[in-house]
């Protein structure tokens, strides 16, 4: 391609961490590329705000190591030294549902390799009985002669396998639930097997080190808008905030127009990175063969209450509870920058349906005991500040079926992608969905315009 040859435009609708992948993925191979996001800020639904003098993050969000995608993303940023690995899985476990008192536990992995790697942090876990972690070696086995690309696995709740397998009541809340609540933003009776299969089997049985945590050092906004706009503008992204796109139209010539408040732009591609309701409406007539489809793929919420109390009740960065409404607790202390005496505990709470919509003073009068309930410490400690986020529209719903429904980056429209971690990655709505989802979008166009790239995660993959 000669100097005077110009470079193919490309429109991104959306900056959340697909969008910005997608854009960050175009301009490393030479388009000429607008990223569009209609609010004030990058980062989706994993941000910052302001609240005094407090930076919070709007929900606890964790990674694995696994994540490839999103560690890719967080190295393509220059963040990665801020949101650090652990070591080794470890995980405390809390269960203040004996009636004989709270009793720890932890989930650990070792060095051996897979399944051995789990093998004796599972013998010593305290909170299953010696047939209950028999069963779920036994169960954890067959998991791994899965495939979760199987459609039959998408028809299937995971809570049926699991009782389908040995595995008890207690057995789900204590083990499975406890890791796929949070990962899944779903209990078992409402998640597809196939994308529980696709987190138990690549984060517990895929290699030694897939399940160790990460997550932010610093806040989310410090990732996803500061250092994702730095590494925008250094690609030579143009970012457009508070651009929201009313029109998606073909031209004359078969090119797109992106048509916002303030302007329009003309492009040779387009991915739209939105919601798939916001999607639905923005797409063209004839672009998917069944556009209907996107608006069955629910929503599922997330709750977090933030405590502030006036001395230090937790030593741990987090634990995770049973026997207790609560699920995990975070330290967000020194990440939101709290100044004077005093600690910052989140709570985070996945699958909050019952929950998402009572009223402050009700979810303050339910979770300050559990608390107390559950950290001796804060019993009798001053509370300095007591609030609520909700994400209503947290992650697109997890439900058996839900894979018929999520469409690939491809629609029927030539030059126009979808993205969004709602789109059919394999994965559940997570920060590694979306930045896959992103990859998928990008690839896509950058093939259809004749200029294919390597994958950034060919050798992980």
């Amino acid at each position: 391609m000669s100097d005077e040859t110009p470079r193919p435009v490309a429109v991104v609708v959306g900056g959340g961490l697909a969008g910005i992948t997608a854009a960050l993925r175009l301009a490393d191979a030479g388009l000429d590329v607008t990223l569009l996001e209609g609010r004030p800020r990058l980062g989706g639904l994993a941000f910052s705000f302001q609240r005094g003098d407090l930076t919070v993050d709007n929900g606890q969000h964790v990674y694995l190591r696994c994540c490839t995608g999103y560690r890719w993303f967080l190295d393509r940023i220059d963040g990665a030294h801020l949101a650090p690995l652990q070591d080794r899985l470890d995980v405390p476990v809390l269960d203040v549902g004996r009636a004989a008192g709270p009793r720890l536990g932890r989930i650990r992995r070792t060095g051996l390799p897979v399944p051995l790697h789990l093998a004796g942090g599972l013998a010593a876990y305290p909170h299953l009985s010696l047939a209950e972690k028999a069963n779920v070696g036994r169960a954890a086995l067959a998991l791994g002669r899965l495939d979760p690309a199987d459609p039959e696995l998408d028809r299937v709740d995971f809570a049926t396998w699991l009782k389908r397998h040995g595995q008890s009541e207690r057995t789900v809340e204590a083990l499975w639930d406890l890791v796929g609540v949070a990962t899944l933003n779903a209990t078992a009776p409402n998640a597809s097997m196939a994308l529980a299969a696709k987190v138990f089997k690549t984060g517990l049985l895929s290699e030694p080190g897939a399940a160790d945590i990460g997550w932010a050092a610093v806040p989310l906004g410090e990732l996803h808008d500061t250092l994702a706009r730095k590494a925008l503008d250094t690609a030579g992204v143009r970012t457009e905030l508070r651009a929201k796109v009313g029109s998606l139209t073909r031209t004359e010539d078969g090119r797109w127009s992106v048509e916002t408040a303030g302007e329009r732009l003309t492009a040779d591609t387009v991915v739209l990175a939105v919601p798939q309701h916001e999607t639905h409406g923005l797409l063209p007539a004839g672009a998917l063969d069944e556009p209907d489809l996107l608006l069955d793929i629910d929503n599922a919420p997330i709750l977090n209450v933030h405590v502030i109390y006036d001395r230090k009740v937790l030593r741990r960065p987090f634990f995770a509870a049973i026997g207790s409404p609560v699920q995990w607790v975070f330290d967000r202390t020194h990440s939101s920058g709290l100044k004077g005496p005093g600690q910052y505990l989140a709570v985070s709470q996945s699958a909050a349906q019952d929950e998402i919509d009572l009223p402050v003073a009700e979810l303050r009068e339910r979770y300050l005991p559990e608390l107390e309930r559950l950290l001796p410490a804060a019993r009798g400690a001053g509370i300095r500040d007591f609030f609520v986020t909700r994400e209503r529209t947290a992650t697109f719903a997890p439900a058996p079926g839900v894979g018929r429904l999520r469409p690939g980056p491809r629609t029927r429209a030539a030059g126009l992608h979808l993205s969004g971690a709602w789109t059919d990655t394999g994965w559940p709505a997570t920060m590694e969905g979306a930045v896959r989802s992103g990859f998928q979008a990008a690839d896509a166009a950058l093939h259809d315009l004749g200029r294919p790239q390597g994958h950034p995660l060919q050798e992980a993959a």
